[in-house]
C-alpha cells in the first residue's frame, strides 16, 4: 500500500497569522515549521501502522521548503523545493492507494482562517462552473490519476468544503475552529497529532475507496482581484479574457487545466 501526503501549513493547529507561515516571521515561522513537521509525522506514523509500504510526503506550502527533514519520520520520503511540475501534488501517480491532505485551508472568499486559493491575487476560481479552492483542485488531480483522497485536516470551514466535494467516505480531522480570518480556537498540538494519527488509521481501513472523477475537457475560470492581474494572465496562449478581471482556459484533460491554473496565477503575480 502506497500513501501520498500533500502537506500545507495554514491549516496546522494553532496557526492564524501570515507571519507564522512565511520566512519573514523569523522565530515564529521556525516554531511553526516544527509544528507542521510534527503533524506530518503523526500522519506518517498512522499510515505505516495501517500497513503502508511507502509514504511519500510532498511539502506543498509556499516555497515548499518548510518541513524539517532532520525531524521527519524515518519511514517517509520527502519532496521539497520549487518549481515542481505538479506543484502541491508533485509525486502523485497511478500507483498510490490513497492521498491525504494535511494542514489545508479553505478557499478564497470563505470564512476560514487565512483562506485563499493559491495566491492573494485570486478572488474566485471555478472548474466547469463549480467553485474550487486548493482542496478541490488537488482532489481532482488525484482523481485524474485514479487516487482517492481519504483524509483531510484543517479548520471547520475546510471540513465543510471536503464533505460537500468528497462525501462521507473520507476522514476529516478538524484541528481548529476559525473564528475569523486571523483568529482560531485550536486543539493542543498533542491532541491534534493524536486525532490525525487516529484519522489515518480509520481512513486506510475503509473499503471500496473511490476517487473524484476528473472532468475532460476541463474549463477553469479565474476571477482576479485586479484588472492588471487579469491582463497579465491573459498572455497565456489559448486563454480568453471574459471581462476586466476574469480569465478562462479550457484544457483537453484535467492535467492540462491544472497546469494552466498554475501558469495563469504565476503570470498574474508577476504584475
Amino acid at each position: 500500500m502506497r500513501v501520498y501526503i500533500s502537506a500545507d501549513m495554514e491549516g496546522v493547529a494553532g496557526i492564524c497569522a501570515w507571519e507564522q507561515v512565511e520566512a519573514r516571521g523569523g522565530t515564529e515561522y521556525a516554531r511553526c515549521q516544527k509544528l507542521m513537521t510534527a503533524e506530518v509525522n503523526a500522519a506518517v506514523h498512522g499510515a505505516l501502522q495501517a500497513g503502508a509500504t511507502t509514504v511519500c510526503v510532498n511539502d506543498a506550502h509556499d516555497g515548499m521548503r518548510n518541513i524539517l527533514v532532520e525531524n521527519l519520520h524515518p519511514g517517509a520520503q520527502l519532496i521539497s523545493g520549487t518549481p515542481k511540475r505538479l506543484g502541491m501534488m508533485e509525486g502523485i501517480d497511478r500507483g498510490f492507494t490513497a492521498a491525504c491532505f494535511l494542514g489545508y485551508h479553505a478557499r478564497a472568499g470563505s470564512p476560514g482562517v487565512l483562506a485563499h486559493t493559491y495566491s492573494e491575487v485570486v478572488h474566485r476560481l471555478e472548474v466547469n462552473g463549480e467553485e474550487m479552492g486548493e482542496l478541490g483542485l488537488n482532489a481532482l488531480l488525484a482523481g485524474y490519476f485514479g487516487v482517492p483522497v481519504v483524509l483531510v485536516s484543517g479548520d471547520q470551514v475546510l471540513a465543510g468544503e471536503a464533505r460537500k466535494l468528497l462525501g462521507n467516505n473520507i476522514e476529516i480531522v478538524i484541528v481548529k475552529e476559525a473564528l475569523n480570518y486571523h483568529a482560531v480556537r485550536s486543539l493542543s498540538h498533542r491532541q491534534a497529532r493524536t486525532k490525525i494519527l487516529q484519522g489515518m488509521l480509520k481512513a486506510l481501513a475503509r473499503k471500496n475507496l473511490k476517487h473524484l472523477p476528473a472532468p475532460a475537457p476541463a474549463r477553469v475560470t479565474i476571477e482576479f482581484n485586479d484588472p492588471a492581474r487579469a491582463a497579465a494572465a491573459a498572455i497565456l496562449p489559448r486563454c480568453q479574457r471574459l471581462n476586466a478581471v476574469t480569465v478562462t482556459y479550457t484544457g483537453g484533460d484535467y492535467l492540462e487545466a491544472y497546469q494552466a491554473v498554475r501558469s495563469l496565477i504565476g503570470l498574474a503575480k508577476s504584475v
